[in-house]
């Protein structure tokens, strides 16, 4: 975990240029706190990109509810529907595995790995002021508390539990929405990185 932080970690203070404009007040008191300014400044900003990311993470993960609740109720031990001829159907099927299916013998290693994925980005929240890294890092919240869901309260047992995956495309793994946001939220991160974008806002040139 602690590997993690380091790799996409940031400082706890963005570096504050020009955002907002003192008061007296406040230029007073910066005479005495010193460093101490410029992380209330950029406190305002890190808050709204909290909230976006927690806003992405829930909706990521009520559709994934949702989508897995009415699959089970109305399509596990059905037929398979197409949605695209045989390019595309919903299908359900339990999966004891990571995302689409693969490593089905190590469940619970999985668990653990979610659930430390979920603590990082959790830790992680309060160094956040860029909106697009608030945007992927709520998908991968989302989308692996979705998985860790299924994983605490479907059979055999806890954490133990086999994930509902329903989207077949032909010649593909079956996977879900939470598996979708995982996915794309890992996708939006590796461009940021290519684009020099850190999670506190600035941008750095190798």
């Amino acid at each position: 975990m602690a590997e993690a932080e380091r790799i996409i970690g940031t400082p706890d203070t963005p570096d504050a240029t020009g955002n907002g404009r003192e008061r007296p007040d406040e230029a007073a008191a910066a005479g005495a706190s010193g460093a101490d300014e410029p992380a209330a400044a950029g406190r305002p900003r890190g808050k709204r990109r909290i909230a976006v990311l927690f806003a992405v993470a829930t909706f990521a993960y009520a559709l994934d509810l949702i989508s897995k609740m009415i699959v089970v109720a109305k399509l596990e031990h059905h037929p398979p529907i197409e949605i695209i001829g045989d390019w595309l159907k919903f299908e359900a099927i339990r999966n004891a595995g990571a995302a689409f299916g693969f490593g089905e013998a190590f469940t619970v290693i999985f668990t653990m790995i979610a659930t430390a994925v979920i603590v990082v980005i959790a830790r992680l929240a309060r160094k956040l002021y860029s909106l697009p890294w608030a945007i992927a890092l709520g998908l991968l919240l989302g989308g692996a508390l979705g998985n860790l869901t299924d994983r605490i309260f479907r059979a055999p047992g806890v954490f133990e539990g086999a994930v509902v995956d329903f989207i077949a495309p032909k010649h593909f793994a079956v996977f879900n929405l939470a598996d979708s946001a995982i996915v794309c939220g890992g996708i939006l991160i590796v461009l940021l990185s290519f684009k020099g974008l850190d999670p506190d806002g600035t941008v750095h040139k190798d």
